[in-house]
């Protein structure tokens, strides 16, 4: 069958049609390419990337050798299920190959995430527990209470938090009153701007001597990065 040929009248209607979806095409690209990023987990696979920043440890909780050839700032959330993953995956080799050996030193800072409410709760219930000379035994003992309780992002709040600086056998009443008065709100937001600035915008994320490397990465991403700052 023939197709009748078009009116006049129909490409008067369609052309101004067809600049107008265009605009509206090129005017919404434009805006997703220039929004903002949006804080979030960052997922295993996440690629390293060559950015060096200048960043500081400011005078958060070290783990090695404060002398150490080798400095990873790690930007991490408690809540986040793959800053638990590099925990219980990762931080254990690291620890053996090069921390305890004197050549890396890892400075732990917060960066809590908006859409985890037992983040921030955590960050300075973590800086209370910094307080009694029981950072790191702390920090293991909220990702150890995670994984009992269940899988993926877990709930929890401030009666887990006592609870397990009881079991630590922290002087409970002066970690709960430095909890329940927000002793240190400014601190965790202070960790947080810093790492913004040095361009977080997810949990974990790590620089190693200004070297940020992105995600829940397994040990032979840090191994690389590492081995090439101690050549």
């Amino acid at each position: 069958m023939e197709q009748n040929e078009p009116r006049a009248s129909e490409f008067q209607l369609t052309l101004p049609m067809a600049v107008i979806l265009a605009g509206i095409i090129i005017g919404g690209t434009i805006l997703y390419a220039n929004r903002s990023p949006v804080p979030t987990d960052n997922q295993p696979a996440a690629a390293a990337r060559a950015v060096k920043a200048d960043v500081s440890a400011d005078d958060d909780p070290v783990l090695g050798d404060p002398s150490a050839k080798v400095t990873i700032i790690e930007f991490s959330d408690f809540q986040c299920p793959y800053c638990r993953r590099f925990w219980q995956e990762t931080l254990g080799q690291l620890k053996k190959e090069y921390i305890d050996t004197g050549k890396v030193k890892l400075v732990y800072r917060d960066f809590p995430l908006s859409f985890h409410p037992a983040a921030e709760p955590s960050a300075q219930a973590a800086e209370c527990a910094d307080d009694q000379g029981k950072f790191w035994e702390y920090h293991d003992k909220i990702f150890e209470g995670q994984i009992k309780l269940g899988t993926g992002t877990v709930q929890y709040g401030a009666t887990e938090l006592k609870k397990w600086a009881q079991e630590l056998g922290l002087n409970t009443v002066q970690f709960n009153g430095c909890l329940d008065a927000n002793t240190y709100k400014e601190e965790v937001a202070k960790d947080q701007a810093d790492g913004s600035a040095a361009g977080v915008t997810g949990t974990p994320a790590f620089f190693i001597n200004g070297n940020l490397l992105v995600g829940a990465q397994p040990f032979s991403a840090f191994k690389a990065a590492i081995d090439a700052e101690l050549k």
